[in-house]
């Protein structure tokens, strides 16, 4: 894959990301910045990112299926990557069926989008897939450069790893709150993680396959289950959490840095120093 990504990117909604933060970012050494959430296909916030930073790579998380035209879309990758070769990565998915009246075999929309993009020139070596179960997983190998999971603990990395095989992407993102006190931190924590993702049956079931139970997964969610999706501690608590999907076998890990409405830089400076 020609877009090198590091080891450690950030993750944040679209809203919360300007051009100043992007140069703050790429000044502490992380690799890529997602942007979450659903942006629009215009791709103009990812361009925005880029022209004002100088080797930091830009990716989405995730563009949706459902939302935006895949012509659209191709068209401005293009335009992108024409301006910043090897620095913009799309990801593409198709979200969860609550947030979509349309949403019918998702798989087979994913496969028709794909087909769209490959008609509209968009290299699979410059796409990724939003990918939690076996299926979408195989065929973020198939299809494209390799996979973005969302919502994810270093056992779902492990699995999917073996899934995929060796030379495929794999870049999950992990939720962390730079906070030492453990209930202060699942105050935080849980708000997010429970409304809306525990309450979407496709994160649902993907963490009941990774072995958690209803009990653990229903009314909020356990104090075990927000500990695993959303890493707490100090700075080197945190990089150890997420070094654990390096170990696991991810090539790249986005850290989402919670409560979402806060200045982030303060985390990304922590990390940043116990990471790199």
């Amino acid at each position: 894959m020609a877009v090198k990504l590091g080891k450690y990117g950030i993750w944040r909604g679209a809203g919360g990301l300007t051009p100043e933060l992007a140069v703050e970012v790429e000044k502490l050494g992380y690799g890529a910045i997602w942007i979450g959430g659903s942006p629009p296909a215009d791709l103009e916030l990812a361009e925005s990112l880029l022209d004002a930073t100088q080797s930091i790579a830009v990716a989405t998380g995730i563009v949706n299926m459902w939302a935006t035209d895949a012509a659209t879309v191709g068209a401005a990758y293009h335009r992108v990557v024409a301006k910043h070769p090897d620095r913009f990565l799309l990801g593409v998915g198709v979200g969860h069926p609550e947030a979509t009246a349309d949403y019918q075999k998702p798989y087979d929309k994913i496969v028709s989008y794909l087909d769209e993009l490959d008609e509209a020139g968009v290299p699979r070596d410059g796409l990724v897939l939003a990918a939690l179960g076996p299926k979408v997983l195989k065929l973020s190998a198939e299809r494209a450069a390799g996979a973005h999971p969302y919502l994810t603990t270093p056992e779902h990395t492990r699995q999917a790893r073996e899934l995929l095989g060796a030379d495929v992407l794999l870049a999950p993102e992990h939720k962390v709150v730079l906070e030492s006190d453990p209930a202060r931190a699942r105050e935080i924590a849980r708000p997010p993680i429970n409304m809306p993702y525990l309450n979407l049956r496709n994160y649902a079931n993907n963490l009941r396959r990774l072995g958690w139970d209803d009990s653990e997964i229903t009314d909020g969610g356990s104090d075990r289950l927000i500990d695993a999706l959303g890493l707490h501690g100090d700075a080197q608590t945190i990089a150890r959490g997420l070094n654990a999907h390096l170990e696991a076998g991810a090539d790249h890990v986005c850290l989402h840095n919670l409560p979402d409405d806060a200045d982030p830089l303060p985390t990304y400076r922590a990390l940043a120093a116990a990471l790199f």
